[in-house]
């Protein structure tokens, strides 16, 4: 089993119901939680002190509700291409994204954008855990969860199904405006400390650079991967 925290999270995974719920923890005496209990009419509702709770998830802000569900489906690469078939598919690939906020947050502006999946690697990245599944805000429920066990040959297999990869590139050459995101598009983001790594950059068909302006000089993964998955759905609008 696997525990979701939060208001929003929780209410969403019941919404979207990609996977199958079991149990309801609520703080006793919680308000504002009407949507959450409809939602969940059909399962158990057990009423817990806060203690109780934070036992549960010593690590994360569960606002008082807490969903035991299946865990979240997590698709293999191969298989997950296979089954696509919008042409103009935009996804997000994340190169060791360490911090489970920075990966929650990736995966909700992917959703908001409307892309197809989030791919991700085996080894040094955030898992998917409850403080990321908060940070996304319930998007996970809506969109692909998809991994790469090797994220090189990942981006081959992406290129032969039709994406065109683009780095996100502090030092690239091109600003992001210049380019045509249309079509099916792979949006690389690196790892917060060192970037994206050089066997992975080499895979990448362009670099791409966000223009700034002001004093400070770069921005986190997180809001890189907004801007960029923005910028893809303003040209999706523009045709």
């Amino acid at each position: 089993m696997e525990h979701v925290a939060g208001r929003i999270p929780v209410l969403e995974c019941l919404r979207a119901q990609k996977r199958a719920a079991h149990k309801l923890y609520v703080l006793a005496g919680a308000r504002g939680i009407e949507d959450i209990l409809r939602a969940a009419s059909q399962i158990s509702v057990i009423e817990c002190s806060r203690q109780d709770l934070d036992r549960l998830l010593p690590d994360t802000v569960h606002q008082g509700v807490v969903l035991e569900a299946e865990p979240l489906p997590v698709l293999d690469i191969g298989d997950w291409l296979e089954r696509l078939e919008q042409p103009n598919a935009v996804a997000a690939v994340l190169d060791e994204i360490e911090d489970p906020h920075n990966f929650g947050a990736i995966v909700r502006s992917a959703a908001a954008c409307g892309a197809c999946g989030v791919i991700f690697g085996k080894h040094r990245t955030a898992p998917i855990s409850p403080a990321a599944m908060k940070s996304a805000a319930g998007a996970m429920e809506y969109i692909d969860m998809v991994q790469a066990p090797n994220l090189a040959k990942g981006l081959e297999q992406l290129k032969k199904a039709g994406f065109w990869v683009a780095a996100l590139d502090a030092d690239a050459p091109q600003l992001l405006w210049e380019a045509d995101l249309t079509g099916r598009i792979a949006l690389v983001i690196g790892n917060e400390g060192k970037g994206i790594r050089r066997l992975i950059n080499e895979k990448c068909d362009f670099h791409l650079r966000i223009p700034l302006s002001g004093p400070i000089t770069s921005l986190n993964a997180s809001t890189s991967a907004a801007i960029a998955l923005a910028e893809c759905l303003r040209q999706r609008h523009a045709h």
